[in-house]
């Protein structure tokens, strides 16, 4: 389905123990809007739904609603941090265009 980097996972991790979160995981979905038709959202979800599709990697778990599945669909979920920021980033296959924020595709 997708695949999340070594940088995300230690990223989850991270914001999970922050949060003093230990159910759920990470919930990737997509809506439409942002600056290039659609956008990412992301946010901790202390509880998974019977129709998430999970992805688990490292002890990390991404929840995905049945209705983004087709727009993630073999996207890598990435984690970078520099001088300008830090926040996840979306190799998506499915994009034919983003936008300069990285939050929003085509």
């Amino acid at each position: 389905m997708i695949t999340v980097s070594q940088a995300a996972v230690a990223a989850v991790k991270d914001a999970m123990a922050r949060a003093s979160q230990r159910e759920g995981g990470l919930r990737i979905l997509v809506k439409e809007g942002g600056c290039a038709g659609y956008e990412y959202v992301v946010d901790l979800d202390p509880q998974q739904r019977s129709d998430d599709i999970v992805v688990e990697a490292d002890g990390v778990r991404v929840l995905i609603d049945p209705a983004s599945r087709p727009r993630l669909e073999g996207m890598t979920l990435g984690f970078r941090q520099d001088l300008a920021g830090s926040g996840f980033t979306f190799e998506n296959p499915n994009a034919s265009s983003t936008c300069g924020c990285q939050k929003s595709f085509n």
